[in-house]
């Protein structure tokens, strides 16, 4: 099944507390929206992820009465606020450094950050601590940023 290039147009259209205004920049390949919600702040959101409900709101929601609601997280363009700004480090990390891992077949390590639902390649280093630093940059670059929006947008 081959799906449709033609563009839907969204504009004034409501999703949940979601108002689309236009189109945004392809998230992962996909169409996307620049959205208005209810609560005053604007979100981007693939335009399959409107129509179908999986996003109705920016994150200020979070799906009342759900799982992530009930833990306290905040949802925005797929990313949690909250996972960002602990910086924790996943149980399966065999470096001790989020995104950064051992290439074994090139034998270098490979720095790597996810953010709205894609993968940055950060390169790849001989020595642990490069790959450490490209990181670290990235985080502040695409994390902290984030972080410190949303945190500034909710006092």
């Amino acid at each position: 099944m081959e799906h449709s290039r033609k563009k839907l147009d969204l504009r004034g259209q409501k999703f949940g507390h979601l108002t689309a205004l236009e189109p945004a920049e392809n998230v992962g390949g996909r169409t996307a929206w620049l959205c208005q919600c209810d609560c005053g702040r604007k979100a981007v959101v693939k335009t399959h992820h409107l129509r179908c409900g999986h996003t109705k709101s920016c994150g200020c929601q979070n799906g009342l009465g759900g799982p992530r609601y009930a833990l306290g997280l905040t949802y925005i363009d797929g990313t949690c606020v909250e996972m960002l700004a602990s910086k924790t480090v996943r149980n399966n990390n065999t470096s001790g450094v989020p995104g950064v891992d051992w290439w074994a077949s090139k034998e270098r390590w490979r720095a790597t950050i996810c953010f709205k639902g894609r993968r940055h390649y950060l390169g790849s280093y001989s020595c642990f601590e490069d790959a450490v630093k490209a990181r670290r940059e990235a985080e502040e670059q695409l994390h902290d940023k984030f972080v410190n929006e949303y945190t500034g947008n909710c006092k």
